[in-house]
């Protein structure tokens, strides 16, 4: 028995005896930091002594400022190079329509036989803006056109069983390419004509452009009534694209180029150059319908 007590008096005093912590392998920074149990810094903590850190620091504050004037003059660089090439109150110009505008100039392009009037309108020789002139060319039916003819090639292409992204593309980039070359004709041609008026490459942009209407109107009818539907909107809508351009462009108003062409030197201008606007008149007028056929019959089976 007194062997039993003493072995528990010493097993008593062994457990009692705490062993000493061992030393930190890392200085305690955490000071700074208010923190929670477990030791961990309160949430935020270390992101805003980051940020004061960055505020009170006149290097960081001075990278900043330097990085801020240099995006400011990068971005007055890119502001500068591109009213350079391009005019961006000209090109607002071109797209100030509205709903009234769009419904009629669409109603416009379809039927233009009724159409009276074909003058563009003047306020203090400046021209109305597309909303206030129906006879005004705009880019927005254009450029909305170009990427509704885009989806309904896809649809066209889909339902045939023959869509794949690339021909999507190819379709896509075959458009905008011969527009493109258009426009670039129609330059060469004003150049050589030495046509004298005020259009620019956003007005031929925008007489080339309404051919996509066309094109949309064809392919749908092709799509719901076959090939002969398809070739009876084409000359619907090639032959009243042609009365549109003939009648409304500056460039292409036939009416007066043929009373210049009267005489050898009406408006001042010889009338060897104007038999050339003259042709140059037709023959921009003429390539519509090749245009459009070429775009759109590979669409419809």
């Amino acid at each position: 028995m007194a062997y039993h007590s003493g072995y528990g008096a010493h097993g008593s005093k062994h457990r009692a005896r705490a062993a000493p912590d061992p030393p930190p392998l890392f200085d305690d920074t955490s000071g700074g930091y208010s923190s929670q149990p477990g030791g961990y810094p309160a949430p935020g903590a270390d992101v805003a002594f980051n940020v004061n850190h960055l505020i009170g620091d006149p290097m960081a504050n001075m990278a900043m400022t330097y990085g801020s004037s240099i995006a400011s003059h990068g971005k007055d660089m890119v502001h500068k190079e591109l009213h350079r090439f391009v005019s961006v109150n000209k090109l607002k110009y071109f797209f100030a329509v509205d709903t009234a505008y769009v419904a009629k100039k669409l109603g416009l392009l379809v039927f233009p036989y009724t159409h009276q009037n074909w003058e563009v309108q003047y306020s203090r020789d400046v021209p109305l803006p597309p909303r206030q002139d129906l006879n005004a060319p705009d880019l927005y039916i254009p450029t909305m056109a170009f990427i509704t003819y885009v989806l309904l090639a896809g649809m066209a292409l889909g339902i045939q069983k023959r869509f794949s992204p690339e021909v999507l593309g190819l379709c896509a980039s075959t458009a905008l390419v011969w527009v493109v070359m258009e426009v670039l004709a129609l330059l060469l041609g004003v150049y050589l004509a030495t046509v004298r008026s005020d259009l620019s490459t956003f007005h031929l942009l925008a007489y080339s452009g309404y051919k996509y209407v066309g094109m949309i109107l064809s392919v749908l009818t092709g799509l719901l009534f076959g090939s002969d539907g398809y070739y009876v909107a084409l000359a619907w809508t090639s032959s009243a694209l042609m009365y549109f351009i003939l009648q409304l462009s500056p460039l292409f108003q036939v009416r007066s180029l043929r009373t210049a062409a009267l005489g050898p030197d009406s408006m001042g201008v010889p009338a060897p150059r104007q038999h050339l606007q003259l042709y140059l008149t037709l023959g921009a007028a003429a390539f519509q319908p090749l245009m459009i056929y070429w775009l759109t019959f590979h669409l419809v089976r």
